[in-house]
């Protein structure tokens, strides 16, 4: 059984300092999740996203917006770090759901990558979610999802967003 990762002995509140600000993304995502055969038709678009601190460094709120489907979309993650545990809880809400997740993904950073899980529970089958952040490039890091139906054997990656400075140009 897969068991999610404990913290890295470098986990900290800063974590996500990286992410401070405004960014414009984009989006490569899979049109179809799980699908048998593999769906291998990807939708791109753009999006904004801003971060900032909260709670004394110890939180950050995302704001992440977008067009989907001809329709505005707005998602907000909210990032709660434990001090004791090195780990980060992150919670996703969305326009289209707004409430928040039951199970959050947590994690760590270790170096320059970043890894949270989440297990989810689905009537076909467990479900094992992966958010990942690589900031090995600070001005251009990089965030994407998996997910896992064979307690983390495979993984379908169905989502990457490149990101880059919104004032860059």
């Amino acid at each position: 059984m897969f068991k999610i990762p404990s913290a890295s002995a470098n986990s900290s509140a800063h974590d996500f300092d990286f992410l401070l600000g405004d960014w414009k993304v984009h989006n490569r995502r899979l049109r179809q999740r799980l699908a048998v055969p593999a769906c291998i038709d990807w939708e791109e678009f753009p999006a904004r996203l801003s971060l900032q601190k909260a709670l004394l460094g110890l939180a950050n709120i995302e704001r992440f917006s977008t067009r989907m489907n001809g329709l505005d979309f707005e998602g907000m993650a909210l990032r709660l770090f434990d001090p004791e545990q090195k780990l980060w809880t992150i919670y996703w809400i969305s326009s289209s759901s707004p409430v928040m997740d039951a199970d959050p993904v947590v994690g760590s950073f270790d170096g320059d990558v970043g890894r949270f899980y989440a297990r989810h529970q689905h009537p076909d089958a467990d479900r094992i979610v992966l958010y990942q952040w690589d900031k090995s490039d600070p001005l251009r890091p990089v965030w994407s999802q998996a997910i896992s139906t064979d307690e983390g054997q495979n993984w379908e990656w169905n989502w990457v967003m490149h990101l880059s400075r919104a004032d860059a140009n």
